[in-house]
């Protein structure tokens, strides 16, 4: 069995508030500009659901450095805001002024000077209640994202045959950051790209995006893109991948080197409008067990969201359906309901059978196109 000191995890869900940093480097001269756009986007989030508060410091060091931190609420909170149009469109004024920015978000575990929150009661469904996070988790120095889009209905095989057959750019980022591996889906017209970078991912995507081989592969895509974009163009590019982002919000693993035999499945679950969180928390506590469990085949999960939609790649041993309930995520009593309330395509009802449950597994599935790991040297 997996002890929790050896399994590998993170998690948006752990019900602790969460802290922002954004550090921002100005260009000369934009000082007035960006004070003028921050006092609006203050105003705004401070508005937003899940806001606690936030501060804008100026290094003493170097001017034209700032950090804006801003407190919330929990993980979820703060994801929906920064997935949204909204948000979208206040910070495209800030594009302006700041030369480069990067950002990063922590749990909030231990304070001082603060009386601590109480912890909320085992039952609480919704746990955006702003305590601490109870006990650290234990990385493996991989950060894991996804993006995600849809192509014109009826161009998928053009699509899915350009996806698998691209040139792999060069792993090796810097001295600290190396692409690990990526993955490539497909479910209907809608495309889904995991990465997992070990070290700095945003110069990890800085570094695919100018790489000729992917280059290559954007140009040929973007006939076939329902959403227009010009990758040339910075404004263009920013949005597109802004609205593409598809953030990991849990995985699990056991630890421990690979093994023989585990292969990488994924799937797609279209949540009902405003349900994205609940599902992908379903699925999280689903496989947080699972993981745990020695007669489990599945070795590790990933779940990504991103409104209502969830994605969920799993690295299993064996058949996906050998154990469909499982695979689904829904093992468990009541499990096949919870799913079934959440789900916009569950049509049909709450599957009971390990037959229902199958065609489920079947429809939600995604056809993998592609699946890359560089050599340990490269």
């Amino acid at each position: 069995m997996t002890t929790l000191s050896e399994r590998i995890s993170q998690s948006a869900f752990d019900g602790s508030r969460l802290r922002v940093v954004l550090l921002l480097d100005l260009y000369d001269g934009a000082q007035n500009q960006f004070l003028e756009v921050y006092e609006h986007l203050r105003k705004q989030v401070s508005s937003v659901p899940g806001h606690i508060s936030d501060e804008l410091c100026q290094s003493i060091e170097n001017p034209s450095q700032w950090l804006i931190t801003s407190e919330w609420e929990s993980a979820p909170r703060f994801l929906a805001w920064v997935s949204s149009e909204e948000h979208v469109a206040s910070v495209q004024p800030l594009h302006g002024c700041v030369r480069d920015t990067r950002s990063l978000r922590f749990s909030v575990m231990r304070e001082t000077g603060k009386t601590p929150a109480p912890a909320p009661a085992a039952d609480v469904a919704d746990r955006s209640w702003g305590g601490l996070q109870v006990a650290p988790r234990r990385g493996d120095g991989v950060v894991r994202h996804a993006l995600t889009f849809t192509v014109k209905p009826g161009s998928e095989p053009v699509v899915a045959e350009l996806l698998a057959g691209y040139a792999s750019p060069q792993a090796r980022v810097d001295e600290s950051t190396r692409l690990r591996r990526t993955s490539l889906f497909m479910h209907g017209n809608r495309v889904v790209r995991a990465v997992e970078v070990e070290g700095d991912l945003l110069a990890a995507l800085r570094h695919v995006a100018q790489q000729p081989e992917v280059r290559a592969l954007e140009e040929a895509l973007n006939p076939y893109l329902e959403q227009d974009r010009d990758l040339t163009d910075p404004g263009s590019a920013r949005m597109f991948f802004t609205r593409a982002a598809l953030p990991a919000v849990h995985h699990v693993a056991a630890g421990g080197p690979d093994r023989e035999g585990v292969r990488r499945h994924a799937l797609f679950y279209p949540a009902k409008d405003g349900c994205g969180t609940a599902l992908a928390r379903l699925l999280a506590g689903q496989d947080e067990a699972a993981v745990g469990d020695p007669a489990s085949p599945i070795e590790g999960s990933t779940v990504f969201q991103r409104d209502d939609i969830v994605v969920r790649l799993l690295d299993m041993r064996g058949p996906l359906d050998a154990r469909p309930a499982l695979a689904l995520g829904v093992e468990g009593s009541h499990k096949a309901a919870v799913l079934a309330r959440l789900l916009d395509s569950a049509k049909d009802g709450v599957p009971t059978t390990d037959q229902e449950i199958s065609g489920v597994l079947a429809r939600s599935e995604m056809r993998l196109i592609t699946d890359r790991r560089p050599p340990a040297q490269a």
